[in-house]
């Protein structure tokens, strides 16, 4: 990947409030994150003190959680980084819960990325076992969801 892509995929982190940005291209992965805006931390005292935001192509996938905190049942994951919401606004109830019947199609939640809000579908007909996310929390891509048996 050129760098005139990556200065501009820093630019799109800097302008918006993502916190994580990965990229594929071909077998290139760039992984870009910082610090939300508004938030105060303090960096881990390992990691050197950087001047730009580190790009950092790598080769592996994020860590998967343990399966012993996913029940049995088809997993549906995030389709990529961003916020999870369980309904539509906060004044409506959610899309599902927990021991309710959905077929394939049906919406279970919603990702905003980029102030785009994607729906999350169930890809599988049965009944929600269990939610693995919180409303309003932030979500990696190909972090479990759902679970649906």
């Amino acid at each position: 990947m050129d760098l005139r892509k990556i200065k501009k995929l820093i630019d799109l982190l800097e302008e918006s409030n993502l916190a994580e940005l990965e990229i594929k291209e071909g077998e290139e992965i760039v992984r870009l994150s910082r610090m939300p805006k508004g938030m105060i931390g303090v960096a881990p005292a390992m990691a050197p003190i950087q001047q730009a935001p580190v790009v950092t192509p790598t080769a592996t996938a994020a860590p998967k959680p343990a399966t012993n905190d996913v029940p049995n049942g088809h997993v549906v994951k995030a389709p990529m980084v961003g916020t999870f919401y369980a309904s539509p606004n906060p004044e409506a109830p959610a899309f599902v819960k927990v021991g309710q019947a959905v077929k394939v199609g049906d919406t279970l939640g919603v990702i905003e990325a980029m102030k785009m809000f994607n729906q999350i579908e169930a890809d599988v007909s049965g009944t929600v076992l269990e939610i693995l996310v919180g409303n309003g929390q932030p979500v990696e891509f190909d972090e479990p969801l759902f679970v649906i048996g």
